[in-house]
């Protein structure tokens, strides 16, 4: 067994260790709203957190500023989400480690700190901010409303070939109706723009339109399935500036209740010739009883 192997499983055993004492763990949580990427309307519960955590494993990842192609595996995909209000919610995301077993290297754009014929490399995933607003609660006749922004800081090192250490802005319309007895399927919709540095340009960014439509239908009190479309798409000419390109891939997974807990898994499939070719994600949700009082 490689290096690299090695590092993984150890890692990701770590993880699944943290992932059992979920119950104890109430101050640790969730940004997402697993195993899907789409941001869903609806508000967790004033003084309650969510917690979320998972592992992906995506073939064929592409890094077109360093020149990497490799199979990436996100070790501690994280967040942290604070009910702050009725209609309010902080989050906080991002990935622990991520893990590139490199399959072949073309020119980097950038200067990289690995040697020769390496063949894996690692770094901590940017970290992303969000805060997110519902603004009309759903009706019979009209879909829930809500608003979501957020900041991508730079805790990567670009030069292991994975993250690029930009500062990067997002913001997004969500949209969502519930259809079915008592709500069963819970679809939501997301529409935005993400203003991405350009990593290679000085004084440069690219505009991208986010996008994102996911259902959840439940199937019963134990069982739940879960898809979605979720992408950016490129606003200039061409592929745009480097490691800013159009990305998009789809999901098909399960939510699956059980202790308190809820766990999920999904297959990922990419859409287009910058996104990882397929996946798999798992990954387990908590949500706390309320634990703080939000200021008045």
């Amino acid at each position: 067994m490689t290096h690299f192997r090695k590092t993984i499983l150890h890692e990701t055993l770590a993880v699944v260790f943290l992932l059992g004492i979920f119950p104890l763990a109430a101050f640790i949580a969730h940004a997402q709203q697993r195993p899907l990427l789409t941001e869903d309307v609806d508000i967790i519960p004033p003084g309650t957190l969510r917690i979320e955590a998972g592992i992906d494993f995506l073939q064929g990842a592409k890094f077109p500023v360093s020149g990497i192609k490799g199979d990436l595996t996100r070790v501690g995909v994280i967040g942290i989400n604070f009910g702050m209000g009725p209609n309010v919610e902080f989050q906080i995301e991002g990935v622990a480690q991520n893990f590139v077993g490199i399959n072949s290297r073309g020119p980097s754009a950038i200067p990289l700190s690995l040697a020769p014929g390496v063949n894996s490399t690692n770094d901590v995933g940017d970290f992303t901010l969000w805060a997110k607003f519902k603004l009309r609660n759903e009706t019979r006749r009209g879909p829930s409303l809500g608003f979501r922004f957020g900041v991508q800081l730079p805790n990567s090192n670009q030069a292991r070939g994975i993250g690029l250490n930009q500062t990067n802005a997002y913001g997004s319309v969500l949209v969502g109706k519930k259809f079915g007895h008592d709500g069963r399927f819970n679809t939501f919709g997301n529409l935005g723009i993400a203003i991405l540095t350009a990593p290679t340009q000085l004084f440069s960014q690219n505009d991208l339109v986010t996008y994102g439509l996911a259902g959840i239908y439940r199937l019963n009190k134990q069982f739940s399935l879960a898809g979605e479309v979720n992408g950016r798409a490129n606003t200039r000419p061409g592929n745009g500036p480097l490691g800013t390109e159009s990305q998009a891939e789809a999901r098909l997974g399960m939510q699956i209740r059980a202790s308190g807990l809820r766990f999920d898994l999904a297959g990922i499939k990419g859409l287009t010739s910058f996104t990882h070719n397929s996946g798999v994600t798992v990954g387990i949700t908590y949500d706390t009883p309320s634990i703080f009082a939000p200021p008045r």
